[in-house]
């Protein structure tokens, strides 16, 4: 497979190669192009020169064409689901359901991008009003991660392209297949030479052109956060808009009149989906103590049942770590709880047998009794980790759940709306679920406070950030 720039495939300067390995089994999948900052150049003067035509394209123009590559994308989902899972390692109906998120977010955007509207302002002059226009913006970079390589793709280019800018794409360098077939199967639809181009290669090389790039307006980054302290260090330099998504240690409160039933299951789901690999996942969960015990039971009665194995085998519900580094993280940080006084009630280690031995497995794993200061408690864990606190109260858990660095998902189960307004004011994170599963929805502004980022994607948030606003002001003569 090669990169995609200005219509064509595209090999890196110097023919340098970089391989994808399956984490389930460690077998090459595909080799890609290891690209660098000239062929970075390259994709960013393809993007700049297809800009005037795309964006002079009326809303309604971009919007039929990205719907058409909607259609194209669903019609080859089983083909492109296959190629999600041998690269990053989640099941395959775990894959589908991304790309499906994917298009989603494509037919919204298809379809709201028209309906946007300046906005008249009555002045304080005589005979004088005012118009606010918005504009597209330009060429813009998306620098997406190798969790949901598919999905954290489409919230950066569905809103920019529907707003008329063009893109320069660039993969984290393990899971860049999927999203190259996703970005061939668009151009089906008519996309024009230029306005949608993708380029694999490392961050050093292949992002940093693209955040120190003067043609490039604005930066979409989902990432961990130091990563993305830096790219908002140098687009603040320079002036670039930007929006960062980072990391999270999403906290979930389960009070003593909640559903326990269908709590349960769902904060299950919240944690160790895609094995537990999200920065918007349930990380620390808070359990009123009058229902601790019973919750508890159910909890690692569900981490129990999950059914680990390759994510093309049919019935798994949890694949593999991504890399090795994950693997020995997720290790390190229950080993660092056990030494404190925690206490493993469900996994804390590898699976056994043939099966497991050549992939990045680790078990479901829920913690009690784990210190303060532990890592899983100060830090993002990006693992099927859940450390679990008994609380006395509301104001308990509130306290607790804010006692950190990162702010980006929270959720609360509870019948009593009283305490779930509480809540929904006072918990420090940019989105508040109550009793439900933390889900990114495209209708809802989605982003962090504190250390987890700045901006926001999806809603109409999401599509106003790729315009400029411009204010026009007239006088009647």
């Amino acid at each position: 497979m090669k990169c995609w720039v200005n219509g064509e495939w595209m090999e890196a300067e110097g023919g340098r190669t970089t391989e994808i390995r399956n984490p389930a089994t460690g077998e090459v999948v595909d080799t890609l192009p290891r690209c660098s900052a000239k062929d970075t150049q390259k994709a960013i003067d393809a993007a700049a020169a297809a800009f005037p035509a795309w964006s002079a394209m009326t809303a309604e123009e971009r919007g039929r064409i990205l719907l058409k590559a909607a259609d194209i994308v669903k019609a080859k989902m089983k083909e492109l689901a296959p190629w999600l899972t041998k690269e990053q390692g989640k099941p395959i109906r775990d894959a589908e359901l991304e790309i499906n998120h994917f298009l989603h977010g494509l037919e919204y955007y298809a379809g709201l991008v028209s309906k946007v509207r300046g906005d008249f302002v009555p002045l304080a002059g005589k005979n004088m009003y005012g118009l606010v226009m918005r504009r597209s913006l330009g060429v813009c970079g998306a620098i997406v991660p190798w969790n949901f390589p598919i999905t954290l793709m489409g919230n950066k280019i569905g809103p920019g392209l529907a707003a008329g800018n063009t893109f320069v794409v660039k993969p984290a360098s393990t899971t860049p297949l999927c999203s190259i077939k996703v970005i061939e199967a668009m151009h089906e639809a008519g996309i024009p030479k230029g306005v949608l181009n993708i380029v694999t290669g490392p961050g050093r090389e292949v992002g940093e052109e693209l955040i120190q790039n003067p043609q490039v307006i604005r930066i979409g980054f989902t990432g961990e956060t130091g990563t993305g302290r830096h790219v908002g260090e140098v687009c603040g330099r320079l002036f670039k808009r930007v929006s960062l998504e980072l990391g999270g240690s999403d906290p979930c409160i389960v009070c003593d009149d909640a559903d326990l039933d269908k709590a349960a299951p769902m904060v299950a789901i919240g944690r160790f989906f895609n094995c537990g690999q999200a920065c918007l996942a349930v990380k620390r969960l808070y359990v009123f103590e009058s229902v601790y015990d019973a919750f508890l039971e159910k909890l690692i009665g569900r981490a129990n049942r999950l059914k680990l194995g390759n994510g093309m085998t049919e019935g798994v519900q949890m694949g593999p770590l991504h890399t090795a580094a994950q693997l020995k993280e997720v290790e390190e940080q229950v080993e660092d709880a056990r030494r404190r006084g925690g206490k493993v009630v469900a996994g804390g280690g590898r699976p056994e047998g043939p099966d497991f031995a050549k992939g990045y497995f680790y078990k479901p794993t829920v913690l009690t009794d784990v210190p303060a200061d532990a890592r899983v408690a100060t830090e993002e864990t990006f693992g099927p980790i859940l450390p679990v606190w008994k609380v006395k109260d509301l104001e308990e858990a509130l306290t607790k759940a804010n006692n950190h660095v990162y702010g980006l998902g929270s959720s609360i189960w509870t019948r009593d709306m009283t305490k779930a307004a509480a809540a929904a004011e006072r918990l420090e994170a940019g989105n508040v679920w109550v009793n439900s599963l933390h889900y990114g929805h495209d209708e809802m502004p989605f982003g962090g406070v504190k250390g987890s980022g700045i901006g926001r994607e999806h809603g109409i948030e999401a599509l106003l950030s790729y315009t400029e606003p411009k204010g026009v002001v007239y006088t009647m003569l």
